[in-house]
């Protein structure tokens, strides 16, 4: 009775490799191109470099963001939770809050004059779009551990290093992972604006298609940036911690 809900959760959750699948097909094979021939004049779209380089380097500058992003914010959240530090949480979270209300051409900009073009600027605005969903996260997820819990662990003798590292943050993992794939698919598509920075990715045949006004140009940039973002979705869903 039990066996046909367990295959259909592990179909369920194998299924989003659909994505990735799709992924590969687009940027190995001119399928993509001459499926959108006839938004670009009957000829299909094509790029200066191959799609699946343009992808690699969409994915470098996503991940790469992301390794920082998480050495910034999972640190962050765990200080500001600590007993007698209400305040600094507040502050932590408007100040991480505001990278989201700055447009993110304006974060862009602003970090051009000090850093030049290229990928410096574009990881900078990547960075500070990802580290609102990680701190918020990881704020609620640490602060929704079950405080009998914690007297437990104190009760059992762990000192506060004890009880972060086995109990606070193995329970807080599953909220804490939710900020991480927000965070990360939120960075895919704000890293197509680095394209006009000279970063590259999939930002720049949208670039391109819209200085040439090429719509076939655009949707080849765009729908390859959303079956990337599916991809990193799907993957980390499967790496979700199961409390």
């Amino acid at each position: 009775m039990t066996a046909v809900p367990t295959l259909r959760r592990m179909d369920g959750r194998w299924g989003v490799l659909v994505w990735p699948a799709l992924l590969l097909i687009c940027i190995f094979t001119p399928i993509l191109p001459r499926l959108l021939a006839p938004l670009s004049a009957g000829t299909p779209p094509t790029t200066d470099v191959p799609l699946w380089q343009l992808t690699l380097t969409h994915l470098e500058l996503v991940l790469g963001s992301e390794v920082i992003v998480l050495l910034i914010g999972v640190p962050l959240a765990v200080y500001v939770t600590r007993p007698g530090r209400a305040a600094l949480m507040q502050l932590a979270e408007a100040l991480t809050g505001l990278g989201q209300t700055v447009p993110t051409i304006a974060v862009l900009a602003l970090a051009v004059p000090v850093l030049g073009f290229g990928t410096a600027p574009t990881l900078v605005g990547l960075i500070v779009y990802g580290l609102v969903p990680v701190v918020s996260n990881g704020v609620a997820g640490l602060l929704g551990v079950d405080g009998s819990v914690l007297d437990a662990a104190r009760g059992m003798g762990m000192s506060p290093g004890q009880r972060l590292m086995r109990v606070e943050l193995p329970l807080s993992l599953p909220v804490l992972w939710a900020g991480i794939r927000t965070s990360t698919v939120y960075n895919v598509s704000t890293a197509t604006i680095g394209a006009a920075l000279g970063a590259g990715g999939l930002g720049t045949p949208i670039i391109n298609g819209l200085s040439q006004v090429n719509i076939g140009l655009v949707f080849l940039g765009a729908i390859l940036a959303a079956l990337l973002a599916l991809s990193l979705d799907g993957l980390l869903s499967l790496l979700t911690p199961r409390r």
